[in-house]
């Protein structure tokens, strides 16, 4: 049986003096924004949140229970206010290498107004160009090129034809073909006249033949090239036409977006995409895959639905949208895993095949804080597949890089999409106990060059007249 030991009625209860405190009731207090009894710890954060270099991550640790998040929290909401909101950031498609979509920065705001006017572009087209192409000039001018090849095609013939004559001789059109006939008064021969004909009469008239099949032949010979020339006139009527529909709308947004080089050379871009791609505006709705269409409409996340091909092709995916945001962003992941932390390219089943574009592309917590802090369970990064690598890669690099990791691990064999990367700057905040932190730093190498300022939150605080 264990002794007790006896205490003294004065060590069971710390009375406090009421001298001690400057005040008659609580309301007289102001509100204290500091962590009390945490000194160290809190100047630790200061020191961390103000330098503006790389490395300079923090760790905040201590045992649960000391107000760690809470003040965390608190005070980078403080600081977050005072800076400026960051950018947005939205994708376009890459029309050389749609595999590589385009990202493009936008002041905070600016990427919804450039998917409006992206969109309102695509639907005049879609009205603008099948109208131009309706027009009484474009059917004179197509008409126009059309008769001059039929007139080159007419008097060819018609050479070729009075050098037959000049010979006795006759082209007739049948049925494999066209036929070299003799001439009598005027007239084709009857083929049983032709059998009456001497032998040394046909031999003539096939002397003279011969040259004659030559030149129908070079003459038929030259029609396909001259129709791929009369192709290629047309296909350049049509862009002609179809830029005089639409230059002046995409000259409006050169205007609009001329402080932005990346959206000026995406806007120039698809014009001379839409250009080689017409029928995508004037038949929308034709070769359109509707059930990739009700996919899409299920997947849209952001109430754009691609309602034609060419929307499809032509819109703009905002990936960080920060219109109503004010000063820097505060993000804490309370699910940090690989996708959730870095972003993820979706695909779609259609057929049994798994397919995806540049609208698929979602953002992550990294884009998502880009600009400000991002707050994340230590222990919880840790015990998330591939998550702590991909932590230090975005840290190292100071960018985003979206990957597939089941295309990189060959978990499934599907195309996949590589898309630009997006700058980052941002400062992390790991939250964890002393043992994760200690051994972090034990056992990798990289941690400390990335995580450079520790918070420690101590368990005790001192009594003190000041504390109380």
């Amino acid at each position: 049986m264990t002794a007790c030991t006896p205490l003294p009625p004065d060590a069971l209860y710390h009375r406090c003096n009421p001298d001690d405190f400057a005040f008659e009731t609580t309301t007289d207090l102001e509100a204290f924004e500091n962590m009390l009894g945490q000194g160290r710890a809190v100047e630790a954060i200061q020191f961390g949140v103000a330098v503006e270099h790389d490395g300079y991550n923090l760790f905040v640790l201590g045992p649960p229970g000391t107000g760690r998040h809470s003040f965390v929290q608190q005070f980078l909401s403080q600081k977050a206010a005072d800076k400026p909101t960051p950018s947005d950031w939205c994708y376009v498609n890459n029309f050389e290498q749609p595999r590589q979509p385009k990202v493009i920065e936008l002041p905070a705001g600016k990427a919804c107004q450039f998917r409006a006017d992206i969109r309102h572009l695509i639907e005049d087209a879609h009205s603008a160009i099948p109208a131009a192409f309706e027009s009484e000039n474009y059917r004179n001018r197509r008409q126009a090129i059309e008769q001059v090849v039929k007139q080159q095609h007419q008097e060819a013939f018609e050479d070729v034809r009075q050098h037959a004559i000049e010979r006795g001789l006759d082209i007739v059109e049948t049925e494999t073909g066209f036929l070299f006939v003799p001439l009598r008064r005027g007239k084709a021969l009857p083929p049983e006249e032709y059998k009456k004909l001497s032998d040394k009469e046909r031999d003539r008239l096939q002397q003279e033949t011969e040259p004659l099949e030559q030149e129908l032949r070079q003459m038929m010979q030259a029609i396909p090239s001259q129709v791929r020339k009369v192709r290629q006139q047309i296909e350049q009527l049509k862009r002609d036409v179809a830029l005089f529909a639409i230059g002046n709308l995409i000259q409006d947004l050169l205007n609009q977006y001329q402080a932005f080089p990346k959206v000026v050379d995406y806007l120039n871009n698809l014009q001379s995409d839409m250009l080689d791609n017409i029928d995508l505006l004037t038949h929308p709705n034709e070769g359109q895959d509707k059930p990739l269409m009700q996919l899409l409409a299920a997947s849209a996340v952001d109430g754009e639905l691609p309602t034609t091909s060419a929307m499809r092709r032509y819109s703009v995916n905002v990936l960080v949208d920060h219109s109503k945001s004010a000063g820097a962003p505060i993000v804490y992941e309370d699910t940090p895993t690989y996708p959730d932390l870095i972003g993820r390219i979706e695909h779609l089943s259609q057929m049994g095949a798994l397919i995806t574009d540049f609208t698929l592309i979602r953002a992550g917590a990294f884009h998502r804080a880009n600009g400000g802090y991002l707050i994340l369970d230590a222990h919880k990064v840790l015990t998330q597949p591939f998550t702590w690598e991909a932590l230090k890669r975005v840290l190292k690099s100071r960018e985003i890089r979206i990957k597939s990791l089941a295309q990189d691990y060959s978990l499934i064999n599907t195309v996949s999409l590589e898309p630009e990367p997006v700058p980052l700057d941002v400062k992390v905040v790991l939250i964890g106990d002393r043992k994760l932190y200690y051994l972090l730093q034990a056992y990798d190498p990289e941690f400390s060059e990335l995580f450079k300022v520790p918070a420690d939150f101590e368990d005790r605080m001192e009594r003190s007249v000041e504390n109380v």
